[in-house]
């Protein structure tokens, strides 16, 4: 038997595919939406379509942006020979609210993981490699989550920075094991800055 109308159904199943929503939020989100006026609903249909439009991957660090150079990029006051690897747009977010950075980013959309069929070719490592091979960089800062795909893939990058005599730091771990970087607050991610340590 079905209880919602095939429309309400599709929108709550469209919800459900979004990370960390579940059946039950998907159905409080698609009946929120019917509670909107039309006026609301297309400004939020607008939103996404223009994100989705506009937003592409900065060319230099990968993170995402509406120009053509993201503004840490373009920003002519940051230490452009001190780089600090994410696996995550979200990540850059996080290292920015400690402050205490003020080199620039490269981006590597995901983490090495044979388990979920992930490998070096799927994420950003070509693009950071290129980079330091223009030269100009001092230090990479491996900022990947302190887990085992983010260990794996700070350890496989750092082995292919060895041979171009970069120094290559890792995080010092007051960022708590098994957490994400995206939740750490500004004062453990300062001290984890301040204790990176070389690999």
């Amino acid at each position: 038997m079905q209880y919602f109308p095939a429309a309400l159904q599709e929108l709550a199943d469209q919800f459900a595919r979004l990370p960390g929503i579940g059946g039950k939020t998907a159905q409080r989100l698609a009946f929120h939406m019917l509670g909107l006026s039309m006026d609301e609903a297309q400004e939020f249909a607008d939103a996404i379509i223009t994100a989705k439009r506009t937003v592409h991957t900065c060319p230099v660090c990968q993170n995402l942006t509406d120009r053509e150079i993201c503004p840490i990029c373009a920003d002519e006051y940051r230490d452009h020979s001190l780089i600090c690897v994410v696996a995550e747009p979200k990540d850059v977010i996080a290292m920015e609210r400690s402050r205490e950075f003020g080199g620039v980013y490269h981006v590597l959309h995901g983490v090495i993981s044979p388990l979920n069929r992930v490998t070096q070719d799927d994420i950003r490592i070509r693009e950071l490699l290129g980079r330091v091979a223009q030269g100009g960089v001092r230090e990479i800062i491996m900022a990947t989550n302190p887990d085992t795909e983010g260990d794996a893939t700070a350890m496989y990058i750092s082995r292919l920075l060895r041979p171009m005599e970069i120094k290559v730091t890792r995080l010092a771990y007051g960022v708590p094991v098994g957490s994400q970087l995206e939740y750490a607050d500004e004062v453990t991610l300062s001290r984890a800055l301040e204790g990176r340590q070389e690999m």
